[in-house]
C-alpha cells in the first residue's frame, strides 16, 4: 500500500472528510511506523497485516489525544503480537 493509500484508509477509520489534517495524519502515520519496529516487527512492504497495523496504530495515536482514556486498544494490541509471533515463528 502506498503512503497516500495508506492516509486515504486512514481518513475513513476516523471519518475525516477533507484534507485539513493530512500533515498530522501522515506524521502519526511514521511515528506508528517507528513504534511498531520499536516492538521487534519488521514493517513488510504491501502486506496487508503490517500496513493495517500502522493504520490502526495512527488511528489509535490521533484519537487518544482528545480522551481521557490512553490504553491501546486490545484488538490493536492482538493484532501487533499476533504479526511479531508469526515473524518470530517464521510464518512472514
Amino acid at each position: 500500500m502506498t503512503a497516500e493509500e495508506k492516509l486515504e484508509v486512514l481518513k475513513c477509520d476516523l471519518q475525516l472528510l477533507t484534507s485539513a489534517n493530512d500533515v498530522l495524519l501522515k506524521k502519526l502515520l511514521s511515528q506508528a511506523e517507528e513504534a511498531i519496529k520499536t516492538e521487534g516487527i519488521t514493517l513488510i512492504k504491501n502486506d496487508i497485516s503490517c500496513d493495517m497495523a500502522v493504520i490502526s496504530y495512527a488511528a489509535y495515536l490521533f484519537r487518544k489525544r482528545a480522551s481521557a482514556e490512553t490504553t491501546m486498544p486490545r484488538f490493536l494490541r492482538y493484532q501487533l503480537n499476533n504479526i511479531l509471533f508469526k515473524q518470530k515463528g517464521g510464518a512472514l
